[in-house]
């Protein structure tokens, strides 16, 4: 925190400009050895936001012309002195000007290093600082508006809403203990639970968003699975986009596994496309087997296809069986709708839907992605009303509160005194100001900026 850091902001590669931001006590001092108003003015006296036109040095040579504002302490994103300086975009022009900036007096900055300034500094809380790692990775819109949220301090908000009102109650619960003779205006017992009530309504909140999160950000394992030759290949190259997958009309031609990660409307699907399951002699189509039922076990969301073209036959039964004993959701895929249907009657009860389509032509891939999406999402969701989760850490530290809320209930409603209730209230706060960083281990933060990039 002492050093002064410095790193290209801007993607590495060609472009129209690059952006080197440099943040810390000495920053204008340091941008001053680099960065030469064309008005000769000091860096320093150029007024803060302000954004100037000059020449950029090396060794006191001039090797470029550009840009260059100045944010003062506390009012910038770090919470410290930044200067950003942009230049053209070349590769080599813009490593030469990062490079006049170390020698300058600057250091690398670490990933996500301006970001973990801005934490440290108070300007951001932790998972503001997280929305910001999900705004640069994020691969759908709907991560974006999630991102977006957390970002503004709606998750916050909330946070800190459930923080101080928690607060206030062990505060009262304590108080009573230490000073039983002096006239304090507690809370009355029913008033101490009618608050614990509030606080796990608004963690419940928090930890029934997480299934929506986790299929809108991390992404849900989906197994594509059905005997050989059903069009298990042809509905990944589908949904992926590509021809991902080997198409043949050779039976047993995936012999493994094949993963890739796709949005299907507004979430993400894990998807593994699996060997046939059947019976064989077959060494090497055998262990392709073992893995897709495997794959079947560790699954959290099984999309079975059927070739509706052809009878239902004993494999197709064996798999009914199989998906019958899985505690995840199913989704029937009758496959190869283009063509006279054979197959009959599935039991509808075995499935969360059933969809027809035919993978060769993508006629109903569209009312499978509704499916799949309706699932885990129900109807559109308000992120500036409705509060979420962002990960699973967030998700762990309100669900950890949530169990010491409720057992700190269970002791008051049994008719115990809110004394013997009060490690339970203590813990439940705890858990919340790790919840958005107030209490939160250096080993959580480093794991957290780690992903960063380094210009961020």
């Amino acid at each position: 925190m002492n050093n002064t850091i410095a790193a290209i902001s801007t993607a590495y590669g060609r472009g129209g400009i690059a952006v080197i931001r440099i943040s810390g006590s000495e920053a204008i001092e340091v941008a001053a050895r680099v960065f030469i108003p064309a008005d000769k003015r000091a860096l320093n006296d150029i007024p803060a936001g302000q954004c100037i036109y000059g020449h950029i040095y090396k060794g006191g040579r001039q090797i470029d012309d550009g840009m260059c504002t100045t944010f003062r302490a506390p009012r910038s994103y770090t919470g410290e002195d930044v200067v950003e300086i942009s230049c053209h975009g070349g590769i080599l022009l813009t490593e030469l000007v990062l490079a006049a900036v170390f020698e300058a007096g600057a250091v690398q900055a670490g990933a996500g290093e301006f970001t973990r300034r801005a934490f440290i500094n108070g300007k951001l809380s932790l998972s503001q600082a997280e929305a910001v790692g999900m705004l640069i990775d994020a691969k759908s819109e709907e991560q974006l508006a999630l991102a977006s949220s957390h970002e503004r301090g709606v998750f916050r908000a909330h946070a800190d809403a459930l923080y101080e009102r928690l607060k206030t109650v062990v505060t009262n619960v304590y108080a009573g203990i230490d000073f039983p003779d002096e006239d304090l205006s507690l809370l009355s017992a029913d008033q101490v639970i009618a608050e614990l009530e509030a606080v796990k309504q608004g963690l419940q909140m928090l930890v029934d968003s997480y299934r929506t999160v986790r299929a809108v950000c991390e992404g849900i394992r989906t197994v594509i699975a059905g005997k050989p030759n059903t069009g298990k290949s042809s509905l990944l190259n589908r949904l992926v986009g590509r021809d991902r997958a080997i198409v043949t009309d050779i039976a047993g031609t995936t012999r493994d596994t094949i993963e890739e990660t796709v949005t299907v409307g507004r979430i993400q699907l894990r998807l593994c496309d699996t060997a046939g399951l059947h019976e064989t002699d077959d060494a090497v189509e055998r262990i392709g087997v073992e893995r897709s039922l495997q794959a079947l076990e560790e699954a959290e969301l099984v999309l079975a296809v059927f070739d509706f073209s052809t009878e239902c036959d004993s494999e197709d039964e064996a798999l009914l069986e199989r998906l019958a004993s899985l505690n995840v959701p199913c989704i029937a895929v009758c496959n190869k709708s283009d063509l006279p249907e054979r197959f009959g009657d599935l039991p509808g009860e075995r499935f969360s839907a059933v969809t027809h389509m035919s993978a060769s032509t993508g006629e109903g891939v569209d009312d499978l992605r509704a499916a799949i999406e309706g699932l885990f999402i129900d109807g559109d969701i308000d992120y500036d009303r409705q509060t979420t989760v962002l990960n699973a850490r967030q998700y762990a530290s309100a669900a950890r509160s949530l169990e010491y809320v409720q057992s700190a209930l269970n002791a008051l409603q049994g008719g115990l005194t809110p004394d013997t209730a009060g490690l339970d209230m203590e813990s439940a706060l705890s858990e919340l100001g790790e919840l958005d960083g107030r209490k939160v281990t250096e080993e959580i933060v480093d794991g957290i900026f780690h992903h960063f990039c380094v210009g961020k």
